[in-house]
């Protein structure tokens, strides 16, 4: 199925699993985490991107890496488009980027990932991802069928 792999490295912090206490989530503060790609692997993402394969991140996890990569390639938040021959660059280095709803993404196509506890920081990024009301339903069924939650539950393939 031509599907091929790279890995990426994030080092959470606490912060990630802090639930957002503030009524605006704009004003939650990440806290800033090391994640690092290497120049190869940003090499592999760009080369699917510009033969328009999917990229797909396995974990919350990767999101923030690849998301951070595809923000460090066009200087930060305010650049409008990335480079299509550039949708990451390999990076070494801190990142406190917050993902949620309103967010664009640039780099991730299609996400894997478990059932996140409420109001963290996580449900947000998948949120951002997959839109709310999809999100609802998903996690509706997810109860129903009495799916197992967190961190070593059960999974859902977003596309």
């Amino acid at each position: 199925m031509n599907v091929r792999s790279a890995f990426v490295t994030l080092h959470i912090g606490l912060d990630t699993f802090r639930p957002v206490s503030e009524e605006r989530i704009e004003e939650h503060h990440m806290h800033t985490e090391y994640c690092s790609l290497t120049s190869e692997v940003a090499r592999q993402v760009n080369q699917a991107k510009l033969e328009e394969r999917r990229v797909v991140a396995v974990g919350t996890t990767s999101v923030r890496v690849l998301e951070a990569t595809a923000l460090a390639a066009v200087g930060g938040e305010a650049c409008a488009e990335a480079c299509p021959w550039q949708a990451v660059s390999g990076f070494d280095g801190p990142t406190d980027l917050f993902i949620y709803p309103g967010y664009r993404y640039r780099a991730v196509d299609v996400l894997l990932t478990n059932f996140h506890l409420p109001r963290s920081t996580l449900l947000m990024l998948v949120a951002a991802f997959a839109g709310k009301e999809l999100l609802d339903r998903a996690y509706a069924e997810a109860i129903r069928e009495q799916y197992r939650f967190y961190s070593f539950g059960d999974a859902m393939l977003i596309l």
